[in-house]
Parts: C-alpha cells; sequence; structure tokens
C-alpha cells in the first residue's frame, strides 16, 4: 500500500486501533462531503519514481461496503506507469468487470470481505480507495511454510526482502473529474 484515503468519515471516527496507529486525522475528501459515486469519474494523479516492482505494477484499489460484503476491487485494466520524471496520468473507472480484479479475502477473513459487482462497488465507494503494488510474491525466508495463503507474510513468517519490490513513489497530485 502506498497512499489511501477514506471517502466516509465514518470510517476513521471509530475506535479502530490500525487507524489509531497512524494517527490518522481524516481526508478533505471525506471532510467536504464529495460524491463517493465514482462510476465513470476520471482519476488523474501525477507521480514520479524510481523503483524495482519485482513484477508488480502500481494499481488503484476501492473498497466499499455492500449489502453482500467489503468489495476490495483492484483496477488491474488500466496499471499506472512510475516514470523518472514526473508524469500525469489519468484512467476511467469504468464499472466494466474486464478492468477489475476482485482481491477476496484471506481464508479467516472470508465472511468480513469479498466480492461484489463492481458497478454496485463503484456506485459508492464508501470505504477507502487505495494505491497498491501488486501483485507482491512474499518469498517465504524460512523453510516450513506449505502453504502462504493460509499464513500471513511478515506477521507469520519472514519474507525474502530481495524478493520484494524497492524504491520510492511519490505523488504531487490526485483529482477525480466526475462524469456530467
Amino acid at each position: 500500500m502506498l497512499m489511501w484515503l477514506y471517502t466516509d468519515k465514518r470510517r476513521y471516527n471509530t475506535n479502530d486501533s490500525y487507524t489509531r496507529s497512524l494517527a490518522y486525522r481524516g481526508s478533505r475528501f471525506a471532510e467536504q462531503g464529495h460524491s463517493r459515486n465514482l462510476t465513470n469519474a476520471k482519476l488523474t494523479v501525477r507521480l514520479r519514481g524510481d523503483v524495482d516492482l519485482k513484477g508488480a505494477q502500481l494499481l488503484f484499489l476501492v473498497q466499499t461496503e455492500t449489502r453482500k460484503t467489503t468489495a476490495n476491487m483492484l483496477l488491474t485494466g488500466q496499471p499506472f506507469r512510475i516514470t523518472h520524471d514526473w508524469s500525469e496520468q489519468t484512467v476511467t473507472l469504468r464499472p466494466d468487470p474486464h478492468q477489475w480484479t476482485c482481491l477476496g479475502a484471506r481464508h479467516d477473513m472470508g465472511r468480513e470481505y469479498g466480492c461484489d459487482d463492481i458497478a454496485t462497488v463503484l456506485s459508492d465507494v464508501n470505504y477507502d480507495i487505495i494505491f497498491v503494488l501488486f501483485p507482491v510474491k512474499a518469498v517465504p525466508a524460512c523453510a516450513g511454510i506449505t502453504d502462504i495463503n493460509r499464513s500471513r507474510a511478515v506477521a507469520d513468517y519472514p519474507v525474502k526482502q530481495e524478493a520484494l519490490p524497492k524504491g520510492v513513489v511519490m505523488f504531487d497530485m490526485l483529482r477525480l473529474d466526475y462524469p456530467r
């Protein structure tokens, strides 16, 4: 996870220990009550960096609590390029299921997180938006880990640092332009 922001004030006005640990102070997006309907919105970022991605891509992720689940949807069809010089890049958040990949959830979080229709998700992004590197290959740095999908990298086993992306990515600007 490189950068994130809540889209709904209710998400950071909780007793969530993770939010407290980050000393999270809120987001202008949520504070100013911007529309959370991101269907067909254009997302523009200005960024630069120097990073060895190790096969990952810089992608946009939305999290939305729906009637079914909390959906984690990744815009895999429109990755961002990390360039040495500043570059401005725009993607369109279309409700096209071929453009999005559902991340689902770990085995122990299946009831809390899952998948839903991308049109439903984009119509009210009521949790957060995140920029992530994906996929990241967490290679165990020890013997005996037989199923990396049942354990959590770093928390349950050490990982080989040389297999992870390394470098820096800087964001200068993020803008959402809503369709008319």
